[in-house]
């Protein structure tokens, strides 16, 4: 039986955090048609003349604030989730690489490596829990293209989204029990997930309602009852009505209304990177604090945690039924 390529895929990140290397990765992800559903040539002039004018020096001083020695989180820490889950299975039977969205390594250049290695049996595994339009989508998108420009096509299987998938409800339940017993409890645990405009829910983008579910299947996991958490959505940008309730004016809501304590998860980010490690762990523990909490804890992503892993070896045997041997 023949070898299966395994493809884990993420966003994205600058290669390094300097302005230029944020402005060459804000082109390529802002251009995309799904990031930024706004008439072409109006979001083209905005893009250039204002986006792509001032906000790489702002952001490259954000990702400064987060890199590391071996360079962009998100980046290391898929190449640890490659690692994992490489170490499950026989290098001869699958082999695990990643792919960026946006950025390198490039989908469309791993994929033309695949086959010139041999590879007719690909597997893409978003690291999307919940399917958006804005980002599971855009990696079918490169998939419909890269087929265009080749003839001897590989058999590709995908996985479209995991959001209620029982080894990820318990795999997000195992990282929060296990801050609970390291840090102690908070008041309140906040979900907090990335945004989108609420026009895109319009249209039909099922996002927020698996976001939904992810949340109320975790808390029903954890015994919460329903004072003790809420969920929320981060990262808006641009002057559009996002999906409410907000990330930050919630927490400043409860920060102003005597709510002391609180822990933040975030479980749609499978990979801590900026919007977690800088948004939400510095800026909105700044927010919460002022505005007169006592104490803000984030919860990290679930990154390379082994009960991660027993999530993503789960989907893999799911999807590649057939391909793999028992």
């Amino acid at each position: 039986m023949a070898a299966v390529r395994v493809v884990l895929v993420n966003l994205g990140t600058p290669a390094q955090p300097d302005s230029r290397s944020v402005r060459q990765f804000l082109k390529q992800f802002l251009s995309d048609p799904r990031g930024g559903e706004v008439p072409r040539l109006i979001w083209w002039f905005i893009l250039r003349l204002f986006v792509l004018t001032f906000r790489p020096a702002r952001v490259a001083k954000l990702y400064q604030s987060i890199w590391t020695a071996q360079g962009s989180p998100m980046r290391v820490i898929v190449e640890q989730q490659v690692s994992a889950l490489q170490a499950r299975y026989p290098l001869g039977q699958v082999q695990v690489s990643h792919a960026m969205t946006y950025g390198t390594p490039a989908l469309a250049d791993v994929l033309t490596e695949q086959i010139k290695q041999g590879y007719h049996r690909i597997l893409l595994l978003p690291l999307y829990p919940q399917y958006s339009a804005s980002t599971t989508a855009p990696v079918l998108d490169q998939l419909a293209d890269w087929f265009k420009s080749h003839r001897n096509l590989p058999q590709v299987r995908y996985v479209r989204d995991y959001h209620d998938h029982p080894a990820y409800i318990e795999a997000l339940a195992v990282r929060v029990e296990s801050f609970w017993q390291e840090h102690g409890r908070a008041e309140r645990l906040l979900m907090s997930f990335h945004g989108i405009p609420q026009d895109y829910y319009r249209k039909g983008d099922p996002y927020p309602d698996e976001c939904t579910v992810t949340a109320n299947k975790l808390a029903e996991r954890l015994g919460l009852e329903q004072n003790a958490w809420a969920m929320s959505y981060q990262s808006r940008f641009g002057a559009q009505v996002w999906m409410q309730p907000y990330t930050d004016q919630l927490l400043q809501k409860w920060g102003e209304g005597g709510v002391a304590s609180v822990q933040v998860l975030c479980p749609g980010f499978s990979a801590d990177c900026l919007e977690t490690l800088e948004e939400i762990a510095e800026q909105n523990r700044e927010l919460f604090l002022e505005h007169g909490g006592k104490s803000y804890q984030y919860i990290p992503a679930l990154n390379d945690m082994p009960a991660h892993i027993d999530l993503l070896s789960a989907l893999i045997e799911q999807e590649a039924a057939g391909w793999i041997q028992a």
